[in-house]
């Protein structure tokens, strides 16, 4: 069967090469991947767990170096992810994204951010973003006790940025006095700055849907989880109940026949019809439709066979001595009388219980057994 389902597998495969350039179906498949990677990449952002957001990080890095992302809008969530990138290791000075060493990663994030300004439909979201950005930029430094990189990075922002001069002249006079903990920048703070930008990629987001392949992932996890929900029904309802006072032998027993009893408790007698095919059903007659002569040539035909079959039926097979063997180490372990389950332990060469009870009659009279 496997084979003959990756020879047809192969085949849809060449047809698919034939009728459609393999380098587009790669790149549409490519832009799927990188989409969920972006969705993953802002969820990890939301989250706010540092090493997770690395990893998704790199695979989304991976991506973005595939030739066949070339549209504007990947373009545009590659400076997306590069932010999210920048922001994330906001606190990390020592983390460096610019080949200049002076540039922290919260202002790279600016630098980014401004680039951005024509993907955000909210002026005031993007101000304010742009705000936040510079005020934690000169604030990380001072919670790290650094006054001097407080300072440059004021004077990087003026050189590199516009923004509102009482702003600045606030910030400056902050650095000058060291107020790690000043008002201003605790209304500005790190945390607030991660809501505002999560703000923007929820609007974004519902702008721009990224969510094909995390749809389809979705709901290929929901099938397989209805799929073992309903086989966990199955072993709770197959489970079953023990008296206290059997043995330990005898729960080993049952846990090795319980999947044999769970198959029979879920096929439903009234249900047994609509699987057998006409060939298993019994054949029937009804007797409505015979007359009384006929029913009584029928029932002498009956009475016949059985003679017959009363005449040729083989002659009971002897006990060795390996049967009577099994048979009293059956009793031993499970005491006189369990014939059923003895019969379960070994092979008795089609015996019933009853014979097993006449055959330990037999052996107790002629004083084989204790």
């Amino acid at each position: 069967m496997g084979p003959e389902i990756n020879n047809e597998s192969a085949t849809d495969a060449s047809c698919t090469d034939d009728s459609v350039s393999f380098s587009r179906v790669t790149a549409v498949a490519t832009g799927w991947m990188f989409d969920f990677m972006f969705l993953s990449l802002c969820r990890r952002f939301k989250e706010g767990k540092l090493d997770e957001f690395n990893e998704t990080l790199s695979t989304f890095e991976a991506i973005t170096q595939s030739p066949s992302l070339k549209q504007d809008l990947q373009d545009e969530k590659m400076r997306i992810g590069a932010l999210l990138a920048r922001v994330m290791h906001g606190k990390q000075l020592d983390v460096q994204f610019e080949e200049d060493d002076s540039v922290m990663p919260l202002m790279s994030a600016a630098k980014i951010w401004s680039d951005l300004e024509d993907s955000v439909a909210d002026e005031s979201l993007f101000k304010n973003i742009t705000i936040l950005l510079l005020v934690q930029a000169v604030a990380v430094c001072l919670e790290k006790g650094q006054r001097s990189a407080a300072s440059s990075t004021l004077k990087w922002f003026e050189k590199k940025h516009n923004f509102p001069q009482n702003l600045g002249v606030k910030l400056s006079t902050i650095v000058t006095q060291r107020e790690t903990y000043h008002p201003f920048l605790m209304s500005f703070s790190f945390s607030r700055l991660l809501e505002t930008i999560q703000s923007f990629l929820d609007a974004y987001l519902e702008k721009n849907p990224s969510d094909y392949l995390l749809k389809a992932a979705t709901k290929m996890v929901q099938s397989s989880q209805n799929i073992e929900s309903l086989e966990d029904v199955v072993t709770q309802d197959g489970s079953l109940s023990e008296p206290a006072d059997e043995s330990t032998e005898d729960k080993e027993k049952k846990e090795n026949t319980v999947c044999v009893r769970t198959k029979r408790r879920l096929l439903s007698t009234k249900m047994t019809d609509l699987w057998r095919p006409d060939s298993c059903k019994k054949p029937f007659v009804s007797l409505k439709r015979i007359s009384k002569n006929e029913l009584s040539r029928i029932t002498s035909e009956k009475s016949v066979d059985t003679s017959k079959i009363q005449k040729t039926r083989k002659p009971p097979q002897k006990w060795t001595p390996q049967l009577d063997k099994y048979l009293k180490n059956g009793v031993k372990r499970h005491g006189q009388g369990k014939w059923s389950r003895i019969l379960m332990d070994y092979d008795f060469e089609g015996r019933t219980g009853t014979m097993l009870k006449d055959r330990w009659r037999v052996l107790m009279r002629a004083h084989e057994v204790g």
